[in-house]
């Protein structure tokens, strides 16, 4: 590592997890977990402990979105073969796309050859036509889509889970799936949530921890610092909003599983840290200089350098705590992506161990 900060280090490719854990270490929740608490050093455990690191009263939220088989094969006018992520449907009914190139590996790369007004033809008479750059992105085109089924259906019968270079072979959508997973709609796995299992949710109960659903389906979840982040739909149910608004009447912490949790709290919060029930479309980047008004500790995974993650991550914990963690991290080898470790910021409290 040449340098102690969060947002800029070099990720050694070692660190990189290339394969479901269950594989590795039998379990999803046996994968290594780093706990942060306040400016005090870390310490290490496994996700199967989450309950221990929290106390009674305490609240977990979840995101119930699943994942969809967003990744289609494609072909350009001229006939070579592309790969469209499907990665967002905004308000207007008009998608946001990421167009890659196939590579002999099997993965795919970005594509720098697509012009506005291209028409990509997909499996079974289906199209997209690119409209435009998103503004603010280099990898995002709007777009629209033409398909011959509902647009799930579509994906179900063509399409498969996004996947990167750093995972060599395809995995099935159950790999990307969470235990508490019901609407699809996600372009890629809300992947903090992969280790909280069905064991790990008893085990929080039996501590008296609460667990609370919300709903965010996020899009293509690779954005680099300098890009914008994009409308995603979300849902928060009254009783979900009751539950934040009554943990922190009593003197609980609220802990977000992933990012996108984190986005949709702090979405429906007031300007007094009131959570209101929801949906809609959020649009809001929560950034060190925001803050945030609900969360209060994060279980997240481990994120890329430069990535605009590291910015919610920054509004969560102060940069000391951060970057004393990844320091931590990248020197006891843990490892990154979304068959990687996970990272669980919490508030200094007197009766953490």
């Amino acid at each position: 590592m040449n340098t102690t900060t969060f947002h800029s280090f070099e990720l050694p490719p070692e660190l990189e997890a290339r394969e479901p854990p269950e594989l590795t270490v039998g379990r999803r929740d046996a994968v290594r977990m780093l706990v942060s608490i306040g400016t005090r050093q870390p310490r290490h455990t496994t996700a199967r402990d989450l309950a221990s690191w929290l106390r009674a009263g305490d609240l977990i939220v979840v995101n119930t979105s699943a994942t969809v088989p967003a990744a289609l094969d494609a072909s350009t006018p001229a006939g070579d073969a592309v790969v469209v992520h499907l990665s967002t449907e905004l308000p207007t009914g008009i998608h946001l796309v990421e167009v890659r190139q196939p590579q002999p590996d099997g993965t795919t790369a970005p594509d720098p050859h697509n012009r506005t007004g291209t028409v990509l033809s997909l499996a079974g008479g289906g199209a997209v036509t690119l409209l435009g750059r998103m503004p603010g992105s280099v990898r995002l085109w709007v777009a629209t889509i033409d398909l011959p089924d509902p647009l799930l259906a579509y994906l179900c019968r063509y399409g498969r889970p996004i996947r990167y270079r750093y995972v060599p072979e395809s995995w099935p959508i159950d790999a990307y799936t969470n235990a508490f997973a019901t609407e699809p709609g996600s372009a890629e796995m809300p992947s903090a949530g992969r280790v909280v299992t069905p064991d790990v949710i008893t085990d929080l109960v039996a501590h008296g921890i609460v667990v609370a659903p919300i709903t965010l389906h996020t899009g293509v979840a690779s954005l680099e610092a300098h890009e914008t982040p994009y409308p995603e739909r979300y849902r928060l149910p009254v009783a979900t909003a009751r539950l934040v608004n009554a943990t922190h009447a009593a003197g609980g912490a609220v802990v977000a599983v992933g990012t996108t949790v984190v986005r949709a709290l702090e979405t429906v919060a007031d300007g007094d840290g009131m959570v209101h029930p929801g949906e809609g479309w959020t649009e809001l980047v929560v950034t060190p200089e925001r803050g945030v008004r609900v969360v209060d500790g994060l279980l997240t995974g481990w994120h890329e350098p430069e990535a605009s993650h590291l910015q919610m991550l920054g509004a969560v914990a102060s940069p000391a705590t951060l970057d004393l963690a990844y320091t931590e991290a990248l020197t006891a080898g843990y490892r990154w992506h979304e068959f990687g470790d996970v990272h669980l910021i919490l508030p200094d409290r007197p009766e953490h161990p």
